[in-house]
């Protein structure tokens, strides 16, 4: 069943044009300086091929848990999906939503300066100036719709993915409301947040992950929501 995508208007960025790019499961909200609908549905189309080239070559791509070993000469989004899968020690599709939305948002940047891809709640931004982007964790979490983060990509990529273990759909072994991974490459970003989710049991465990995370170093910015408890790290601005 569809459900409407409220969260869609919690990406703040004045001046640009806001469209849609559709194609079958693929549903992503961008903003750029003017309507590239037809362009992005135009590189939404050839994400997905790559992808689905991928799964009809060796089916476990598209199914696997694990790391998968990196093919002699993989295509631009499969290579960056199965690096990203394998630097947080999960399966390649766990970085898909923020592989489309960076693959789709690259290729509009001839036309765009500035770009916003929403892909499911993962964000792929390029842009010069502070971008702000409201926190969804729930109807019951006294945190969405109060709490927005500034991150700033200072002109270049920046990925913002968020994964929950109780909201959504997305495949999760947590119990998080939401985990929000700040990287500069949104596949990495994207499957950081799928294996951070997966170690947030309860909200015991909650600093010592910022903790181990912090020291790990491999992201920008993280935070966690779970029950009522919140961790941050790195460079979010919380507003």
């Amino acid at each position: 069943m569809y459900q409407a995508r409220t969260y869609r208007d919690w990406v703040g960025a004045s001046g640009l044009v806001s469209f849609s790019a559709t194609t079958r499961e693929s549903d992503l909200m961008i903003r750029a300086r003017r309507d590239l609908r037809r362009q992005a549905e135009t590189a939404l189309a050839r994400v997905r091929g790559e992808i689905e080239a991928e799964i009809a070559r060796r089916p476990e791509f598209g199914v696997s848990l694990i790391p998968l070993p990196l093919p002699p000469s993989p295509t631009p989004v499969v290579g960056g999906m199965l690096r990203a899968a394998a630097a947080w020690g999960v399966g390649p599709m766990a970085a898909v939503a923020g592989a489309v939305a960076q693959g789709v948002g690259r290729a509009l940047e001839r036309w765009s300066p500035e770009v916003i891809v929403e892909n499911g709640g993962d964000i792929y931004l390029k842009s010069a100036r502070p971008v702000e982007i409201g926190l969804y964790a729930g109807e019951d979490s006294p945190y969405t719709g109060r709490l927005r983060l500034r991150v700033r990509p200072a002109g270049g990529e920046l990925g913002v993915c968020a994964s929950s273990g109780t909201v959504g759909h997305s495949l999760s072994f947590g119990r998080s409301d939401a985990v929000v991974a700040v990287a500069q490459d949104a596949a990495l970003a994207d499957a950081a947040a799928t294996a951070i989710a997966n170690r947030i049991t309860s909200p015991e465990v909650v600093e010592r992950v910022i903790e181990e995370e912090r020291q790990r170093g491999l992201l920008r910015g993280l935070l966690i929501v779970v029950e009522g408890r919140l961790g941050v790290v790195g460079d979010l601005e919380l507003l």
